[in-house]
Order: C-alpha cells, then structure tokens, then sequence
C-alpha cells in the first residue's frame, strides 16, 4: 500500500465544498481542513505508484476551486492505531 499526504491549496470561499470533492474520489481515504499555510490536507492511499499520479494529477488537482498541491509520498509507517478500538467504550466484566 502506497501512501501519499497531499497539501491542498484551495479558493477560501470553497473550501468545504472542495474538500467534500476530494473525499469523494477513489483512493482518498481522508481530507482533514488544517490551520496554517494549507488549507486541507488529503491522505491518499493506493496500491501503486501510477495510481498516485492518477487520483493526484488526473482528478485531485482538477476539482474545482484546488490552487496548488504539494504531494509527499510516506516511506515507512512508524505507528499503526486502530481507532476504532481506541475510541471504543465498553464494560468489561458485564
């Protein structure tokens, strides 16, 4: 699995909607809205590294109201949560 963390720079007055866009394409696993000098970050998740360039630079960067992008690919994975079973309340015992 190829994973790839994608700065997106976005028109300010469309920032929900361009982020509601990006959720929506195939390989986007999450779009999170950021303070700083982005405005939305995409976590991109494939099998290869074709499929990088092809939800990257074939859909990602042609959603309307996208500016820029700045695209880093991760090399190695140093923690793996399961967020689900973090965030899970159960009663042990009952």
């Amino acid at each position: 699995m190829i994973t790839a963390i994608v700065f997106v720079n976005a028109d300010v007055a469309r920032i929900p909607e361009v982020a509601e866009e990006i959720a929506a394409l195939d390989g986007v696993s999450e779009v999170y809205s950021v303070t700083g000098h982005i405005d939305l970050i995409a976590l991109v998740r494939v099998r290869q590294h074709e499929d990088v360039a092809s939800v990257v630079a074939d859909r990602l960067n042609k959603v309307p109201g996208v500016t820029s992008t700045e695209t880093h690919i991760a090399f190695r994975a140093y923690s793996q949560h399961d967020l689900e079973a973090a965030f899970s309340i159960g009663v042990e015992g009952a």
